[in-house]
């Protein structure tokens, strides 16, 4: 049996296929996005959704579904799928519905009658084409395909409504149709591989509702603008391939295009070949050729934190560091741009957080164990050394090197961490100060360096680095241990420190280096396995801290105190894992493979094949927010590379 397969009860069954969902990325900012069966449920699901870099920043839905009907005899079946309000669902295609595989390419299965409808979908890799096959596989008489596409035209963060402004104008193409419903918008080219007879018969369809954006607390209805449909004949066995593009196609090759594709796609057969499709969808490619890691989708952009933290996962753990060297070729250029002051030609948002250095150094240190140390001192020496003496001669602009030797961060009216959420403004976890994982991330990154420079550099730096590590291993120890065995988040030097159980102390036991004994980091272990450990993760607060809020439900400003208030989070859960295996070596292993199968429940719920950005903090553990995550599926990637190198 197929890893990602649902049968007719489930397809048929509304309230447990609906909440699937199911993602495909172009790798060039592009992607196509509904549920398994094919109702849009967000405002950021769409069949073409692109981004248009001459309107704004924002991926844009073009088309939003296209619904087939088949006809025999005169009688109508629409195969498509709708809510309205009310909680009305029109016109129940999922009732035909046989079967749904998603091993290889999303395939649904129809049963109407004597008629045997089989739908293949796959999204052309670094073109804006999402391509569709239909193959008739049975019938017993004459049978007509027609075809109503559902226009959008509109930002993903928007809706559209019926209005006299859109374009009802169209141009006959080969085999198909182009339009634009609004001027600043790219033509929507939508073709067949055999000729086709298009129907003007424009209307608006009216009330659409989208349940995800009602359970956010956010508008949730749309018009959708209907210009016609497409009709043809086809036969017992006849295979066609719809196009729908921002540039025309060759309708004769649209088979072979097709094909071509699903060849080169790799079997989502189990749950590490999940992950690695997961990790491919995060890659950005743009037209000047640079390489970004998205940080998730559907509403995250490349954001420079989430980039390192990712990115050995993404690429070093499943064999991929050529790609890691071109993201880092790309990211390499923001940061001496932000280093030197200059504007930034790279697109990476958010370069500017004060960790964000101390996540590349880390990086570059993952590097150094699967290239080798000497490759990496050659292509990224350099760059670790002029990232250690910014850093020391305090010229990042919110990082501030004190005389004790640790890390000063102020975040008490801007979030500077990856607690970035805020409410009113101001951030809803104010961590300000000497902030635990800024220091951990400081002297592990000292001493890599350190030891990097006193076998390819300078003995003199790697003295230096080491003395500025003695120095903040020292004070770290005196600032964040407490006599509870666990490590104050942060210590604001004039106010008390904070006492709340957090799960960035875990990073001071993961690291390479850390300045805590083994006896203090077993202690830390110890607090995070207690009182933060899910089957989804680490907790971001424990539930005995005051404020606890582990359920991410409700409008944005319930949400945003619930964020980093108890949710579990799966990249923290990779890091816990990686001290278990350094405390506890092979005796953990169990441990960790059981902690694995959590994740792997998730490969067909929420969106199939991948891991959404955080989880409820209590059972039954819901995933929640985005729906596919990159620091998720990277740490969890990672995990099972570490697991196989202590078994073996």
């Amino acid at each position: 049996m197929s890893y990602l397969r649902f049968e007719k009860a489930l397809m048929t069954n509304l309230e447990e296929s609906v909440p699937r969902e199911l993602l495909r990325t172009n790798r060039s900012g592009a992607y196509s996005c509904s549920t398994i069966v094919d109702c849009n449920t967000r405002k950021y699901h769409g069949l073409l959704v692109v981004p248009v870099p001459e309107l704004d920043d924002e991926n844009h839905v073009l088309l939003s579904s296209l619904d087939p009907t088949v006809i025999q005899h005169g009688a109508e079946f629409n195969l498509g799928l709708h809510k309205y309000q009310g909680n009305n669902y029109s016109p129940k295609g999922h009732k035909y519905i046989r079967e749904f595989d998603c091993d290889k390419v999303p395939t649904t299965l129809y049963r109407v009658g004597g008629v045997v409808l089989k739908k293949e979908v796959v999204f052309q890799h670094y073109e804006d084409r999402i391509l569709i096959r239909y193959t008739l596989v049975d019938a017993h008489s004459a049978t007509t395909l027609r075809f109503r596409p559902f226009l959008a035209f509109r930002s993903v963060r928007q809706f559209t409504h019926e209005n006299s402004v859109a374009s009802r104008e169209y141009t006959e193409v080969t085999n198909g149709i182009k339009t634009r419903m609004y001027a600043g918008y790219p033509e929507l080219y939508m073709q067949f591989s055999k000729k086709v007879e298009f129907v003007f018969q424009p209307d608006w369809y009216r009330g659409v509702e989208y349940p995800k954006e009602q359970e956010r607390g956010y508008a949730s209805n749309e018009d959708l603008y209907v210009p016609g449909y497409f009709e043809m004949d086809i036969k017992k066995g006849e295979s066609i391939v719809f196009s729908a593009s921002t540039s025309a196609c060759k309708t004769t090759g649209l088979k072979k295009l097709f094909q071509d594709e699903v060849d080169e796609r790799s079997p989502r057969d189990n749950f590490f070949h999940c992950l690695v499709n997961a990790a491919h969808q995060f890659h950005n490619r743009t037209k000047k050729d640079e390489r970004y890691i998205l940080a998730g989708y559907p509403w995250f952009k490349c954001r420079a934190r989430d980039t390192f933290i990712a990115l050995p996962g993404l690429t070093l753990s499943i064999e991929e560091e050529d790609y890691f060297e071109l993201v880092m070729e790309t990211a390499m250029r923001g940061l001496y741009e932000f280093m030197a002051g200059k504007p930034l030609t790279a697109k990476i948002y958010e370069i500017d957080q004060p960790d964000v250095l101390l996540w590349c150094v880390w990086a570059v240190q993952q590097y150094a164990k699967h290239a080798g140390r000497e490759k990496c001192n050659r292509k990224y020496g350099k760059l670790l050394y002029d990232i250690l003496h910014y850093i020391i001669d305090n010229r990042h602009p919110n990082l501030k090197l004190c005389e004790n030797g640790l890390l000063y961060s102020e975040g008490k009216d801007k979030a500077v961490t990856w607690m970035n959420s805020t409410a009113g403004g101001r951030p809803v976890v104010p961590r300000t100060g000497y902030i635990v994982e800024f220091n951990a991330l400081w002297y592990n990154a000292l001493k890599f360096c350190a030891s990097m420079a006193a076998d390819y550099g300078d003995a003199t730096e790697a003295a230096d680095f080491e003395r500025y590590a003695t120095l903040c291993g020292k004070s770290f120890v005196e600032t964040f241990v407490n006599e509870y065995g666990y490590l104050f988040d942060y210590v604001e030097p004039k106010d008390n420190p904070d006492w709340s159980v957090r799960p960035n102390m875990i990073f001071a036991v993961a690291l390479d280096y850390s300045p805590l004994t083994p006896a203090q980091q077993k202690a830390v272990l110890d607090v995070c396995t207690r009182e933060l450990l899910t089957p989804k993760g680490l907790r971001s607060l424990s539930p005995k801290s005051g404020g606890y809020n582990p359920m991410y439900v409700g409008p944005q400003t319930q949400r945003d105190y619930a964020y980093h208030q108890g949710t579990a989070w799966p990249w923290l859960g990779g890091f816990y894992m990686e001290a278990c295996l350094k405390i506890y070596k092979r005796t953990r292993l169990s441990f960790i493979e059981r902690q694995m199968v959590g994740y792997e429940d998730e490969m067909t719920s929420h969106c199939l094949g991948t891991i959404p950005e955080l989880f409820d903090g209590n059972p039954p553990f819901h995933g929640r927010g985005a729906i596919s995550f990159a620091i998720n599926v990277a740490e969890i990637l990672r995990t099972l590379e570490l697991l196989e190198k202590y078994k073996y």
